[in-house]
């Protein structure tokens, strides 16, 4: 279907790619894997024909049809919803527009070619090419009465349904998306997670998103060492086994028989439990493939998370009491009354972003609310991570260890080889220690965040999208950390797999109150009468 020779790409003296040779086949839904900066991106730009490779070519098969998810936001402004979307199949839209204009200057002679061309429109499906996109629209939360507004009258999170709407139009045979859950809702993402599950042809993805991941994927490829490999599964199976590959690799003395038995046993296990997932997909047979030899180690770090708290906090940890906020005349949320338990997990929620920003906002003293009360109990050390943490990184000429020197507890962590010891397990080790605040990326500045609130040991975690910018390896171990943390968190997060394997409890602000239930976040969002109620409280 999609191949790839001898693929070289190299910036000055830096090679991102070395004779790379694979091929991506049909039916197979293929995630794109690598740390920060191994080119997954770039993979995309070149395999799409958007950017060219320093050496190697890219063959698609004579035929086929290649869509890609763009990222300009901008670039449809002046056209349609709807025939944005039908534009995502070109050579339909072609003739379409031809058959438009011919009609436009009818003539005898333009009958006849209105006639060919209406033939093949129609062997296209054109016909029904406006009411499949109107569907598609729809399914993605785009209502009826925008199908027909110009592109750039849609705010940010629409263009994006649209444009996904335009990448899956008319069936393509490879479909490629770079980060396609991004500022979708977990409803939107769900109906993409189903409709990827059961499409017949080649998809190319890259995701942060590790439940999107683990529902769509037949094979996770791995960038590493300027390498593509292939492997069978989706990320979960590939992180547990290179989790593994890599205990194995340090067992010098552990017997060959004994480490191949392990992983037997790994994969028996993995295919038991897939069988009865709802990932399982009706299209693949993905656990069938899996082997031995597939297994290997990563070159992966990962950061070293770990919160531990100074103390414990007592049964008295938060009550809150009709907090109530508006921004620019627009109710984020009211008649808030939570009491916080000790160690509960709280996934909070809301359709409107804002109002979780304003939630953690008001209980940190950062903001007044319009109305209500709150208290924290005398035995709790509240950390908080915000979702905008430039104002931590005004002092842009500060280098790591002076910056992470401001939050040391201790003498002994004021001194430079304790400073350096800590950046060098959050994967800032050397010189990179000493790499000023102001040319940090997003993904080491939340780095450096999570340093801070660790270094703080307090017994309830606030964290506001704690995710954003952070790479696969980073979100793992963040995971890892808050399901084995001991303490009280409240957080908020678009990444599902995050929410569904911390929370404990599930808290969601509207308009019109709260609701607050101590379930899975899975259940919460599959409860028909939850579903029913919160139609209610945003309506």
């Amino acid at each position: 279907m999609l191949s790839v020779s001898n693929l070289s790409v190299q910036f000055g003296k830096r090679v991102l790619f070395d004779d790379v040779n694979t091929k991506f086949v049909q039916g197979n839904c293929y995630g794109i894997i690598g740390a920060n900066g191994a080119g997954k991106s770039t993979f995309l730009k070149i395999i799409s024909g958007k950017m060219d490779p320093t050496s190697g070519q890219v063959h698609l098969e004579k035929g086929k049809r290649m869509s890609v998810l763009t990222q300009d936001h901008y670039a449809y402004d002046e056209f349609p919803v709807l025939e944005t979307v039908v534009m995502g199949n070109k050579d339909l839209f072609t003739i379409k527009k031809q058959i438009d204009d011919l009609y436009a200057d009818y003539t005898d002679e333009n009958a006849e070619k209105i006639g060919e061309l209406q033939i093949i429109f129609e062997e296209m499906n054109g016909w029904n090419a406006d009411s499949d996109a109107a569907a598609m629209l729809s399914n993605l939360g785009i209502k009826e009465d925008l199908h027909y507004t110009l592109m750039k009258d849609l705010d940010g999170k629409q263009k994006v349904r649209v444009l996904i709407a335009q990448a899956l139009f008319g069936n393509p045979d490879v479909l490629i998306m770079d980060e396609p859950t991004n500022d979708l809702d977990f409803e939107t993402i769900e109906w993409l997670e189903n409709f990827l599950a059961n499409f017949e042809n080649t998809v190319i993805v890259v995701s942060h998103d590790r439940h999107f991941l683990d529902a769509v994927c037949t094979h996770i490829s791995d960038i590493d060492y300027s390498k593509i490999n292939h492997y069978s599964g989706n990320y979960t199976f590939w992180y547990e086994s290179s989790q593994l590959a890599a205990k194995q690799r340090a067992q010098q003395n552990k017997k060959a028989e004994d480490k191949k038995k392990e992983l037997e046993d790994f994969i028996r296990r993995f295919s038991a439990n897939v069988a009865k997932s709802k990932q399982a997909t009706s299209r693949k047979k993905m656990i069938e493939k899996l082997n031995v030899e597939d297994i290997r180690p990563s070159s992966r770090r990962y950061p070293a998370i770990i919160f531990k708290s100074d103390r414990e906090a007592g049964d008295q940890i938060l009550n809150i009491e009709g907090l109530e906020k508006k921004f620019e005349g627009e109710m984020l949320f009211s008649n808030v009354d939570i009491n916080l338990n000790k160690g509960d997990k709280v996934a909070v929620i809301s359709r409107n972003s804002r109002a979780l920003t304003a939630f953690y906002e008001s209980i940190t003293d950062n903001s007044k609310p319009d109305a209500g009360t709150y208290s924290w109990g005398v035995t709790t050390t509240q950390s908080y991570l915000p979702l905008d943490n430039s104002s931590f990184f005004q002092n842009g000429e500060l280098n790591l260890v002076d910056w992470l020197r401001q939050y040391a507890q201790t003498e002994e962590e004021r001194e430079e080889v304790f400073i350096r010891g800590f950046l060098g397990k959050m994967i800032f080790s050397g010189e990179e220690a000493l790499k000023k605040s102001n040319v940090l990326s997003g993904g080491e500045k939340v780095r450096c965040m999570l340093s801070r609130m660790m270094m703080k040991r307090a017994n309830i975690l606030l964290l506001d999208e704690p995710t954003n910018h952070l790479d696969l390896e980073s979100i793992q171990s963040l995971n890892n950390s808050l399901i084995n943390f001991s303490g009280t968190i409240m957080f908020s997060t678009h990444d599902h797999e995050f929410a569904q394997t911390v929370a404990n409890r599930v808290i969601e602000l509207t308009p019109k109150g709260v609701i607050d239930r101590h379930t899975s976040f899975d259940d919460y969002l599959s409860d028909p009468k939850i579903k029913e109620l919160r139609e209610k409280m945003y309506s």
